[in-house]
């Protein structure tokens, strides 16, 4: 409680609040009928030249260890600035839609028995080919979203998304009518399940746009774990609300189940449709306004994605996000095998402990990402959120041949790895916008999108061959000696993609250019 209430004091959901800052903001057009301008505020310009060549006065603060020039233009006009209440109720429909891409992507992970029933085809194999879509789909977001808007954008993909949750619903909809056997066939839940992989990185890789331009300086971290691990909360949902309602081999169950997700993709997107928007009238940051004053239009995706892979302060936070989302997603699909591992076997609490691995994944997401806004420490919070994952790992599939099977140890260390885990990919995502600014933030997010679910798409495999292999821990120590041990391979896997993303971590040494334009607040 402590640490929610240190993260979270300034969140104002209902009440707009304005702010006025020293920043290189907008140009003020004075035709333009959705910026009026502020008369009773003086305006003043700012020595762009010399903010260029020297470290302001909160880089400490930005813990920007190295003196990098940045770019600006001279003697623009400052302008203040203004958080609209409403920005909650945006990032609130883009949680939500996120929430059911990956309710849909993780729907038969609570229940693969009942799938594999129905269709005599590994349940595994629908969350492969939803991360291949999703992959394909990354590539086209940058361009899509710059060439249409970030509005049109979300609508069309939401709308996508419903298509692809009717289509996978189109069981439980001829049941309804009296049509047909009452089961979607096996190529239609495959090519529905492909039309949702297709539209979620809409709902993945624009938060951090979102958080620029709705949010101000001191929330975009909250803002972005907010959004991104939203997607964890529609796992837990699979996991509570498919656990309870597919049953055993009964296929007239998860028809059932496919039909309430689509009835809940269809309030989520006509939400979305009607009240989500491009962006506020007023930025809310200097950063932003100093982005919007710029006006540079932004190369196509290929290009940016280039120009973010030969930068070298880029590979720390892209390492970061892949192992986030690469060990969240593996513990997630196999969430079953790891908790009988320890002992706990009936399916009801095999879904209640997956639901509480997502919801930690959210929580620690909110408060660390609270801290990070605060404190602007994003190296030290993932290294430490590193090296407690790394020990953390470890109980999930180890087993201690004196002892025997430990339920509550790998329920604390689930939940824990949840919560240090999870935030590792928002606050890298943040990272990575900081270190390419006055980059398309869309952009930065697609390429990470890209790395994290297709080498995770790989990995899933390569996991399930893993798990099956036992390694000894001090096989000197006969059987039933204190310390004779084993543990399974794939925690080993995890263990070493967590070490390795360390190791390289520590060399990561950058200025947060955006954060140093939001340093002039007065």
């Amino acid at each position: 409680l402590l640490l929610v209430g240190y993260a979270l004091p300034s969140l104002s959901f209902v009440t707009p609040r304005t702010r006025a800052y020293q920043y290189a903001g907008v140009t003020l057009n004075k035709s333009s009928p959705s910026i009026k301008p502020w008369p009773a505020t003086p305006m003043k310009t700012l020595d762009w030249g010399k903010i260029a060549t020297q470290k302001p006065p909160c880089a400490t603060k930005m813990r920007a260890s190295r003196d990098d020039q940045i770019e600006v233009p001279e003697n623009l006009e400052m302008l203040p600035t203004k958080l609209y209440g409403k920005r909650w109720f945006q990032l609130g429909m883009l949680s939500f839609l996120a929430l059911i891409s990956d309710w849909v992507c993780f729907s038969t992970a609570s229940s693969p028995r009942t799938f594999e029933a129905v269709y005599d085809h590994d349940a595994e194999f629908l969350i492969d080919i939803f991360l291949y879509s999703n992959v394909l789909s990354c590539f086209m977001v940058t361009d899509t979203v710059s060439k249409v808007g970030m509005e049109k954008s979300i609508k069309g993909a939401a709308t996508l998304m419903l298509v692809g949750c009717l289509m996978r619903s189109e069981g439980y909809l001829s049941s309804l009518l009296h049509i047909g056997d009452g089961i979607t066939p096996y190529s239609v839940v495959v090519l529905g399940t492909v039309l949702v992989g297709l539209s979620q990185p809409f709902f993945q890789c624009t938060p951090p746009m979102l958080s620029a331009i709705w949010f101000g300086s001191k929330e975009r971290a909250l803002s972005t774990a907010v959004a991104l691990n939203a997607n964890q909360i529609g796992i837990a949902t699979a996991f509570l609300v498919g656990g309870a309602m597919c049953h055993g081999t009964d296929a007239i169950s998860m028809m059932n189940y496919f039909g309430v997700i689509a009835v809940a993709c269809a309030a989520v997107t006509s939400w979305t449709l009607v009240a989500f928007e491009e962006k506020p009238p007023l930025p809310p940051s200097g950063s932003e306004a100093r982005k919007l004053a710029l006006n540079k239009k932004e190369p196509p995706f290929f290009e940016s994605a280039k120009k973010f892979l030969s930068n070298k302060d880029f590979y720390p936070p892209l390492a970061a996000f892949v192992a986030s989302i690469t060990i969240t997603n593996i513990v997630g699909a196999f969430i079953d095998e790891v908790m009988e591992r320890g002992g706990i076997t009936e399916q009801l609490q095999i879904n209640l402990a997956g639901a509480g691995f997502e919801l930690a994944i959210l929580v620690g997401g909110i408060v660390i990402g609270g801290y990070v806004d605060k404190t602007k420490q994003f190296k030290r919070s993932t290294l430490v959120t590193l090296a407690i994952s790394f020990f953390l790992l470890y109980p999930l599939g180890l087993t201690e041949h004196q002892i025997g099977q430990e339920p509550m140890l790998v329920l604390v260390s689930l939940f824990g790895l949840g919560f240090v885990a999870g935030p590792i990919q928002p606050v890298n995502a943040e990272l990575a916008v900081e270190v390419t600014y006055p980059s398309d933030e869309t952009a930065v997010e697609s390429t990470q999108q890209i790395f994290g679910n297709l080498i995770s798409a790989l990995m899933v495999p390569l996991a399930a061959k893993a798990a099956a292999v036992d390694y000894q821990l001090f096989p000197d120590f006969p059987d039933g000696g204190y310390f004779a041990s084993d543990v399974r391979g794939d925690v080993v896997l995890l263990s070493l993609v967590s070490a390795l993303t360390y190791a390289l971590y520590t060399k990561f040494d950058a200025p947060l250019k955006r954060s140093m334009m939001d340093c002039e607040e007065v």
